[in-house]
């Protein structure tokens, strides 16, 4: 690095054995990541390259030479860590503090602004330790002036900044270096560990963000590569054994099955199977010599599992055999279902011709029985993981003697599998716990709208009256501020950059933004008289503008007659994208095949691209960059309520008044990924029975679905509370995993909040009630 070079030989001579150490540090941290960052550049290169080919032949030459100019213009540098970190100190080194300022502010809306809030802390960190490297070396290059400029240009940033409460002496003293404050950054460790810490976080966020398919096409097709080669090798395999076992005679091909040891010994028949055998064994006495025989035979026949010849029989004499045995049993059965009483007796007598006594006999088969229920008791009485565990220790571990039983009813062995393997998933599956469940009821009417801000801390409610609550809940849930309007209100949204910002849509053509801490407003925006309804607002992420959808007056509202009959769905709206600096229109969106009502709005993560649902049921999706639509089409029969980016962007969520969810492919206009059909409680309209036969009906207003911070499970709308979904690919569909309840009336509107720990779930009902429900995620480990 440039800026060592300035330093004193007598100083790199005392902190030599530590630079080495520290160098060896950096590229062994380094090398963690650098196969997944070479994987990663020769992807997007490939990738860059088959769009290239692909451009040309097609002919798209004017496409292609916008495609070369933005890839030499790319500031992300091919998801290559070592290029980001090469470019800022080239900054540096140039002492260009506007472009790395510039540089990092690009990073921070592409990368950062995607992370949790808990990482907050960790950007902020790297920062600062970025421009501290940036001081240090005008200092080590005797750039003064340069020094003088940073704290000039970042006074206003910095000073109400703790960590740089000490920093700003740094131009006037004449040594930094020995000084006890700053003479720790001024070592090599101190900048290699910065440099370290900076290349793994971008290499961990490099490897956790969410890819378009297209990047994956590599991975997947090395992927299925490997499958193909690991499915051959199996199936030769499974030819080989085949014809091994082709070769072996019939005695060693049978198998014996290791049971646990009271298994073995406990006896599997009943009474009428053991006078059977008895009576057998009485009969053949002296017609076989070799009784022993016959009864393990018997046995194996009577359990179906396949035993070894005895020794010095042959083959067909233990078949002769058991055809005998089984004629013989047929007949005494038949015998015994005829006159059981008789049956009994004979066998008593045929026990005691035997020589063995009916006490002497029934007692070790009582005990072994009872033995038998005992550990089996305690079997079942142990946890299911644990129990099949031991089950298979026994099962490796345990030897059988020969003639013993080798196996039990297969149907008793199924029925436990099924309760030990049931009761295991049950415990596996259920990916949520719920830890707690508050109320906040200081509305006095059905809700519309229920947002959480960005930072997770509070929560803005509106209900059809127009009293808007912005609430905390934690650590105690408390009414902050009460906004009460002379003016209908129907939309609301938290500005992004300050959180405390929220805007207000009216039913009279205007827009407030109110500061909820000082509690008053800060601007109030005319929009338009012709389209006076302010249906939906949406922030961008840099928090500079935000969009805004008015429509003309219809006969729908935010509650319906009780015949529940809708205005006409092509009520005329607009599409609005005002500043929020300036307070000025930037532009109206064209709105094709007509002006047509925007019900619901959405941007993605960085703000170029808004997603839109009208009252048409066309979907429309705007490129933010060039201010104009991208593609749209027609997605719901009848309008579109609710709409939602996926957690990777590639798709969108719907959901429409056919009730209807569906996931749609944005890089292929009108193309399903999925489609799911939802009950009519969580897509509305709503309906709430009162007294007289009063119903009170209310049309979707707020956001109808929310995901949690990965985008694998779903919260949609019910009669009584929040519903969970598991959301899988394929014909599974949705899979309910877990019901929030605690209402008495619909609930019309929800959000899930991840910025905590802990999920956050609200959920609003039509009788002004808000459940706020503490969710803990099992992730598997």
């Amino acid at each position: 690095m440039t800026f060592f070079m300035t330093r004193s030989h007598d100083t790199k001579n005392t902190e030599g054995k530590q630079e080495v150490s520290v160098r060896g540090h950096y590229l062994y941290k380094t090398n963690i990541f650098s196969e997944f960052e070479e994987t990663m550049g020769s992807t997007v290169e490939r990738t860059d390259e088959l769009v290239r080919e692909y451009l040309i032949f097609r002919g798209f030459t004017s496409s292609l030479r916008h495609l070369d100019v933005e890839i030499k213009a790319d500031k992300e540098k091919g998801f290559r860590v070592d290029k980001i970190i090469e470019q800022l100190q080239q900054f540096i080194q140039s002492y260009d503090l506007p472009g790395l300022r510039d540089y990092w502010g690009y990073l921070d809306r592409r990368l950062f602004s995607r992370l949790e809030d808990i990482y907050r802390p960790t950007v902020n960190k790297l920062r600062t330790s970025l421009y501290r490297y940036y001081l240090v070396y005008t200092v080590q290059t005797a750039r003064s002036e340069k020094t003088q400029e940073f704290f000039q240009k970042q006074a206003q940033e910095l000073q109400g900044q703790t960590e740089w409460r000490d920093w700003f002496v740094l131009p006037f003293i004449p040594s930094p270096e020995l000084n006890s404050i700053f003479a720790p950054y001024f070592s090599r460790q101190w900048a290699d560990t910065f440099l370290v810490s900076l290349h793994n976080f971008l290499s961990v966020l490099f490897q956790c963000m969410p890819l378009p398919v297209l990047l994956s096409f590599d991975a997947e097709v090395q992927r299925s590569a490997a499958i193909l080669e690991e499915n051959e090798l199996l199936r030769q395999t499974v030819f080989a054994l085949q014809a091994e076992q082709s070769r072996l005679p019939k005695e060693e091909v049978m198998v014996h099955h290791k049971l646990p040891p009271y298994v073995q010994n406990m006896d599997r028949l009943g009474d009428t199977e053991l006078d059977l055998i008895s009576s057998q064994r009485s009969a053949n006495l002296t017609a076989q010599p070799q009784s022993s025989s016959f009864l393990s035979s018997l046995l194996s026949q009577g359990k179906r599992v396949p035993a070894k010849t005895p020794q010095g029989a042959g083959s067909s004499s233990t078949q002769a055999s058991v055809t005998m045995g089984r004629r013989d049993a047929a007949a005494s059965h038949s015998m015994k279902l005829k006159d059981p009483q008789n049956s009994s007796k004979d066998s008593k007598a045929l026990f005691s011709s035997t020589g063995v006594s009916d006490s002497g006999s029934a007692h070790p088969r009582q005990r072994r029985h009872q033995d038998h229920e005992k550990q089996r008791k305690e079997l079942l009485a142990k946890p299911p993981a644990q129990s099949m565990e031991k089950r298979g220790e026994s099962l490796e571990t345990e030897t059988h003697p020969e003639g013993s039983v080798d196996q039990i009813d297969s149907p008793t062995k199924q029925t436990r599998t099924c309760v030990e393997g049931g009761s295991l998933s049950g415990a596996i599956e259920q990916p949520f716990i719920k830890l707690s469940q508050e109320e906040y009821s200081e509305h006095h009417s059905s809700i519309m709208h229920c947002r959480v801000d960005c930072s997770g801390r509070r929560v803005a409610s509106l209900d059809v009256d127009g009293v808007i609550k912005v609430w905390s809940f934690n650590p105690l849930m408390q009414t902050k501020a009460t906004i009460m309007s002379k003016s209908p209100l129907l939309s609301l949204e938290w500005a992004t950059k300050p959180d405390r910002l929220l805007l207000l849509g009216s039913g009279v053509g205007t827009v407030r933004l109110y500061d909820t801490e000082a509690k008053k407003n800060l601007y109030e925006m005319m929009i338009d008289d012709v389209h006076p309804r302010i249906l939906s607002l949406a922030c961008s992420p840099s928090g500079t503008s935000f969009v805004c959808s008015a429509a003309a007056h219809s006969l729908r509202s935010g509650t319906l007659s009780e015949s529940g009959a809708r205005g006409s769905s092509a009520v005329p709206g607009q599409l609005l994208l005002w500043d929020t600096k300036t307070v000025k229109q930037q532009l109206q969106f064209s709105l094709e095949p007509g002006p047509i009502a925007i019900n619901c709005t959405a941007f993605n993560h960085n703000g170029n691209l808004l997603v839109t649902g009208a009252a048409d049921g066309i979907i429309r999706l705007f490129d933010m960059q060039r201010y104009e639509s991208a593609m749209s089409w027609k997605a719901h029969d009848g309008e579109v309520y609710s709409v939602e980016f996926s957690y990777d962007e590639n798709t969108v969520f719907s959901i429409g008044e056919d009730g209807k969810f569906i996931e749609w492919n944005i890089h292929r206009s009108g193309v399903k990924q999925s489609e799911y059909s939802l009950p009519s409680d969580a897509t509305g309209p709503f309906v709430l029975s009162g007294y007289s036969g009063y119903k009170q009906v209310q049309v979707p207003r707020g956001r109808l679905f929310a995901f949690d911070s990965e985008g694998n499970y779903v919260l949609t709308c019910s009669s009584n509370g929040g519903l969970i979904y598991r959301l899988n690919e394929g014909e599974k569909g949705l899979e309910s995993v877990l019901p929030l309840g605690g209402h008495k009336a619909p609930v019309v509107t929800v959000d899930w909040c991840t910025a905590m720990d802990c999920g956050t779930c609200l959920t609003a009902s039509m009788d002004g009630k808000i459940k706020l429900s503490t969710l803990l995620a099992q992730k598997p480990y």
